[in-house]
Order: structure tokens, then C-alpha cells, then sequence
């Protein structure tokens, strides 16, 4: 039977969105195409009609994932009088942590997009501009078309603290990496002197 291309479009954003989260939490290469179209509902069958390779759906579901990390970061700082402090409460959080498969795809797939093509690194590398260039815009620090030192650090304590804190069994160690880095980011974003 024949899809519609208003069904298909749907079927190829479904599988985008599930693989956004599915790579989260298994990483690019610990789920194959069959499981990934499983969890969209389909069959494999019909990947190679919405994507070119597996790569291909890895650049678009890392994409998916970056642009909804960076609004979730847009939603907390624009619900509060202190963005920034409500993007450290938010992702240096407990919750943020334990939900790999909703959670920062920096965190989730950092490490395994470095050893992926440049297609797929792409998106991460923009992530990361847009990440900095959200925390650059909270300490007014716009005058540069080049990221400041004080959002790279920052975007670095923190995507390293969820990172570590995910990695360590002790509740207390993993806490401690969150707490700590809050409040060096904190520190940092309180700091009045210039990058």
C-alpha cells in the first residue's frame, strides 16, 4: 500500500524524534536501524526512502535533539527574573541527569559524535554556539562575534558535571559535581570583570 507524502513526512519526523532520544540513550552505534524503527512504529523497510544511511538520521535526530535542548534552555531563562539562574538549576539538576534519553545530547553523545562523520558533528558544533552564545547574551557579553572565555567556561563545568555525575555510582560524588559546578558557574556569571 502507498503512503501518502503527508503520511510519509510524519513517519520520517516520527523516526527522527525517536531517534533523538534513542541515541541518547544508547548512543550511535549501540542501536541498530531495526530497533530504531521499532520504536518509531515502522519497519525497517522503509528507512532507506526517508534517509539516505544511518549517518544521514544520526546528523538530523543530533540536530532535533540540539535545537530542543537550546529552547528548553530559552524556556527556563525566559520564565524567571534570574536566567541564569534558572538554566544552572535546570541542568545541573538531578532530573536533568537521570533523563538521558530528554536530556543534553552535549552530555548524551559528545563523546561518541567526536568519532562520528563531520555531518553528524555539525549539529553539535552549532549546539555548542548556540549554548555559548545564550549564556554570552545573559552576561551581556555581546560585543564579539567570538564566544567569550566566561560562556565557554561555564558551558564546560556544566556539560562536564552532568557528564561526570552520570558516570559515578556514589549518589554523594555525583551530587557533589553538580552542586560544585553550579556554583562555579554561578561564581563565574557573577564575576563583573571582562572575559
Amino acid at each position: 500500500m502507498r503512503v501518502s507524502r503527508t503520511q510519509a513526512e510524519a513517519n520520517r519526523e516520527a523516526v527522527i524524534n525517536v531517534a533523538s532520544r534513542l541515541f541518547r540513550e544508547h548512543g550511535f552505534d549501540g542501536i541498530g536501524l531495526k530497533d530504531l524503527m521499532k520504536g518509531a512504529g515502522l519497519t525497517q523497510g522503509g528507512f532507506y526512502k526517508q534517509f539516505a544511511s544511518k549517518d544521514d538520521l544520526a546528523a538530523q535526530a543530533a540536530r532535533r535533539a540540539i535545537e530542543n535542548a537550546t529552547r528548553r534552555w530559552s524556556t527556563a531563562a525566559a520564565a524567571s527574573s534570574d536566567p541564569l539562574a534558572a538554566i544552572v538549576a535546570f541542568y545541573l539538576s538531578t532530573g536533568h541527569r537521570e533523563n538521558k534519553g530528554e536530556g543534553c545530547p552535549l552530555v548524551a553523545l559528545g563523546s561518541d559524535a567526536a568519532r562520528q562523520s563531520a555531518d553528524v558533528r555539525i549539529p553539535f558544533e552549532d549546539g555548542i554556539r548556540a549554548h555559548v552564545q545564550v549564556l554570552d547574551e545573559l552576561l551581556e557579553e555581546t560585543k564579539s562575534l567570538q564566544p567569550s572565555n566566561k560562556a565557554m567556561a561555564m558551558l564546560s563545568l556544566m556539560v562536564g558535571a552532568v557528564t561526570l555525575s552520570r558516570l559515578v555510582n556514589d549518589e554523594t560524588l555525583s551530587q557533589g559535581f553538580l552542586d560544585a559546578a553550579a556554583d562555579e558557574v554561578r561564581r563565574i556569571g557573577d564575576a563583573k570583570s571582562g572575559a
